[in-house]
C-alpha cells in the first residue's frame, strides 16, 4: 500500500485544479473613455472598466478623460491620459 505523503508550506489547490484568471476586457494600446471615481494610495486616480481596476496617474475622481492602456496585470491596468475631459461637479 502506497503511502500519500504530506507537504508542509506548498500551495494547496484543494482540488480545483490550476487558478485561471479570465479574460480582460481591455487590450494594451486601445484608447477607452472613463470616469475616474476613487483615488490610490499612491495618489493615481481609480477608474473600472468592466469590473477591472485601472490606474491612471495625473488624475482624480470627477474626472472623465480618455485613456490609453500601457500594462495589464492579473488583477489591475495601467493607463496614461490621452485626452482629458471637462469635469464633472
Amino acid at each position: 500500500m502506497e503511502e500519500k505523503r504530506r507537504r508542509f508550506g506548498g500551495r494547496r489547490d484543494f482540488g480545483r485544479g490550476p487558478r485561471r484568471f479570465p479574460p480582460k476586457p481591455v487590450e494594451i494600446g486601445k484608447e477607452y473613455e472613463v470616469d475616474v471615481t476613487e483615488t490610490s494610495r499612491r495618489g493615481e486616480g481609480i477608474a473600472r472598466i468592466q469590473g477591472l481596476v485601472t490606474f491612471i496617474p495625473n488624475t482624480k475622481p470627477g474626472d472623465h478623460v480618455k485613456i490609453k492602456i500601457t500594462r495589464i496585470s492579473r488583477r489591475f491596468a495601467e493607463a496614461e491620459v490621452v485626452e482629458a475631459g471637462a469635469a464633472e461637479e
